[in-house]
């Protein structure tokens, strides 16, 4: 973000009083915030706040004589290197959609050259309302990009979608408009994360203890390099990394099922702890005691071998990654895997310890051409590693 000029336009809704904190994380992060404050928003923040952030005057009308002489608002939309809306309300995404340019901010949106990316805040049945869907379509189709609200409570009572993500993500949604094409650009990466959970009946399941942050990181830095992403979670309950396609399940049947949906991939790293068996006929009611003091029978049948499968598709992606999560004999067992399953690598990893849920890891690339050690850092650091091989694999 150094250098970055972001020209922030703050629409009128109740979540405007975020941007005061997304200026302060853009200029802390190295980037230069020059706002443009709506009618409608100055009735939730003042401009005396937003140039007291930005150390930047602000902008709040198309009549201000002294700001044409001194810099016509053309050349305000054209200096930025990004131009974001945020809160973008239903009323300015029409706007946008309709090519009206009835003050500032519209004007400058209508007039810049410069990429857009607008952050939409409104009530969820504003949002859901086939009018807004419309339009977003429209936005999204001349290349503006528009990201999701959250889900959650409103301001008015009602819950669901429409809330603004928080300031840090929305950071995150600035850098990747911002972000030069990566190795990855036009590619599409395949990642499984986390446990799956197989049910024994409607309260109890058999799992483990995979936490699912070493495939969300993956995940996440594969979008960082540029790539398209489906993510296909377990019951995990770690946020999407911005930019990635998340699809949740529960089951490894669930979790194959996933696999098999997706198209068109160039590269597929199947994190996932995928449990090996599940229980046959699992009954719809909790099981009760029977007084007799014996467990209940239960009847464990092997569950789908995602990764292989995958690999003997005649969809198969170019690069196939599995990973090996052992306690013992770890490049032995991973060597036996990649034979049996047919991948292109192998990541192996100690589980012995406290990997599985810690923040940190190390692995073991094993292949036809050998073993790479990746030496113990922090997942994100050891996500980072392996998207910069698989660029280059793929090159």
């Amino acid at each position: 973000m150094h250098g970055k000029r972001i020209l922030l336009i703050i629409g009128g809704g109740i979540a405007a009083y975020k941007s005061c904190e997304l200026i302060r994380l853009i200029r802390r992060a190295g980037g230069e915030v020059t706002c443009v404050l709506t009618e409608g928003g100055s009735h939730f923040v003042t401009a005396m706040t937003l140039a007291a952030l930005s150390e930047n005057p602000v902008h709040t009308t198309l009549w201000d004589l002294r700001n044409e002489v001194e810099m016509g608002h053309i050349q305000l939309s054209r200096q930025a290197d990004l131009v974001v809306v945020c809160p973008a309300t239903a009323n300015m995404l029409a706007k946008m959609a309709a090519g009206i340019a009835d003050d500032l901010a519209t004007t400058l949106i209508l007039a810049t050259d410069k990429p857009v990316l607008a952050v939409p805040a409104m009530n969820v049945r504003m949002w859901l309302n086939a009018a807004t869907q419309a339009n977003v379509a429209t936005l999204r189709g001349r290349a503006i990009t528009v990201i999701d609200p959250e889900d959650g409570a409103m301001a008015c009572g009602e819950y669901g979608p429409g809330r603004l993500p928080e300031p840090p993500q929305v950071l995150d949604a600035i850098r990747a408009a911002l972000r030069e094409p990566g190795p990855l650009t036009g590619r599409h990466v395949l990642v499984t994360a986390g446990p799956t959970h197989e049910a024994i009946d409607p309260v109890r399941y058999i799992a483990n203890r995979s936490s699912g942050l070493q495939g969300f990181a993956i995940a996440e830095a594969a979008a960082q390099a540029g790539a398209r992403v489906t993510l296909v979670a377990g019951p995990v309950t770690l946020p999407t990394p911005f930019g990635v396609t998340r699809v949740n399940v529960e089951s490894a049947r669930e979790m194959a099922a996933a696999v098999d949906a997706a198209q068109g991939v160039d590269a597929a790293v199947m994190v996932a702890a995928v449990a090996d068996w599940h229980v046959a006929g699992a009954p719809d009611r909790k099981i009760k005691k029977d007084g007799s003091g014996q467990p209940p029978a239960l009847v464990l049948v092997e569950n789908p071998d995602i990764l292989a499968t995958l690999c003997a598709s005649p969809r198969r992606p170019r690069l196939v990654v599995g990973f090996a999560a052992e306690t013992h004999d770890v490049i032995a067992h991973a060597k036996a895997k990649l034979a049996r399953k047919g991948a292109d690598w192998i990541v192996a990893n100690d589980v012995s310890g406290d990997v599985m849920g810690g923040s940190r890891n190390a692995v073991h690339i094993v292949s036809a051409g050998g073993v790479e050690n990746i030496p113990e850092a922090p997942k994100h650091a050891i996500a980072a590693a392996l998207i910069e091989r698989i660029a280059r694999a793929l090159d």
